[in-house]
């Protein structure tokens, strides 16, 4: 009798989900660590420059609902990511209004783009503030919005801007305040006139020793630290693309996963109050970076990496 050789399918692995990487808390609000963040998503190619290339609309809808869909509660933008017709507050409305009840968006003040998209000085005034503040709540379509973060250039007093940011909290258009790109005393400054529920920092393998202190003085007050450029490192907004140091390509290599995802994991693996926030534009990209949320570090292998990040 003739055997049946009809094959059988095999399903395929259901994806890794954010809630994998664990929680956290921004406030009185919990996000899964894994998130995702915007700059990326109005353009192909370098982000933040005038004569970006636009990226596809659809694609763009398609890689936040796919991330929601994934677990991804905690998303980052700002209104000055955009790039000629595209605002990623914009994709964020058409994609996913309305929006979730778990769905945390956090968006950042300070800086400001004009409409050619050159940079134009911070905001510095409660008026200037308050006016970018609206901008953001008009291009999402909300009435609040649950995270505000002060980004910061230099190292000078943040006092009288994080208090115009907590007026605005007080009035109900904010929910929580958070800090980007600073200093110690910055952080101390801010905290004597609001709660701080976050701090976005540039951190990742190589990252400077005063960010890690940054990163310590987070966990030692229970106050989530935000890295952005945990991928792109140096190349910050242009993306990857300096060589992998020798350790992070052995790691990769040995786990069968992409560079990317061991530096993901590795930032993770700094704290459990470490949120990351990678972006990107493309589906499978994105699937990449939420599923190393999934992987854990051996002891041997978190070593070779603090090599790699020590220099």
């Amino acid at each position: 009798m003739a055997s049946d050789t009809t094959p059988v399918s095999v399903p395929a692995a259901a994806p890794v989900t954010a809630a994998a990487s664990g929680s956290w808390t921004l406030g009185d609000r919990t996000v899964h660590r894994i998130g995702f963040g915007t700059m990326r998503l109005p353009q192909t190619g370098r982000a933040l420059v005038p004569d970006a290339v636009p990226r596809d609309r659809e694609q763009a809808v398609r890689v936040l609902r796919r991330a929601v869909e994934l677990g991804v509660n905690h998303l980052d933008t700002a209104a000055f990511y955009f790039s000629p017709l595209r605002s990623a507050n914009e994709l964020i409305n058409r994609a996913l209004a309305p929006y979730a009840d778990d769905l945390v968006i956090a968006t950042k003040v300070g800086p400001g783009r004009g409409l050619d998209g050159e940079w134009v000085e911070h905001a510095r005034t409660p008026e200037r503030l308050r006016g970018q503040v609206e901008e953001n709540l008009r291009q999402l379509g909300r009435d609040h919005l649950d995270l505000v973060n002060l980004r910061i250039s230099g190292t000078d007093s943040v006092a009288e801007r994080f208090g115009a940011l907590a007026e605005l909290r007080q009035a109900g258009l904010i929910r929580h305040l958070g800090l980007s790109n600073i200093h110690p005393h910055q952080l101390a400054e801010a905290q004597a006139v609001a709660p701080v529920v976050c701090v976005q920092n540039p951190y990742g393998i190589g990252a400077s020793p005063e960010q890690d202190a940054v990163l310590r003085l987070c966990g030692e007050q229970g106050i989530a630290f935000v890295p952005f450029y945990a991928i792109a490192g140096a190349g910050r907004e242009s993306g990857t693309g300096a060589a992998e140091p020798a350790q992070v390509r052995a790691v990769a290599q040995a786990r069968g996963v992409g560079p990317a995802q061991v530096r993901l994991a590795w930032t993770l693996h700094q704290g459990p109050h470490v949120l990351a926030i990678p972006g990107t534009g493309d589906l499978a990209h994105l699937e990449d970076n939420i599923a190393a949320g999934a992987l854990r570090l051996s002891p041997e292998e978190l070593a070779l990496l603090q090599e790699a990040h020590a220099g």
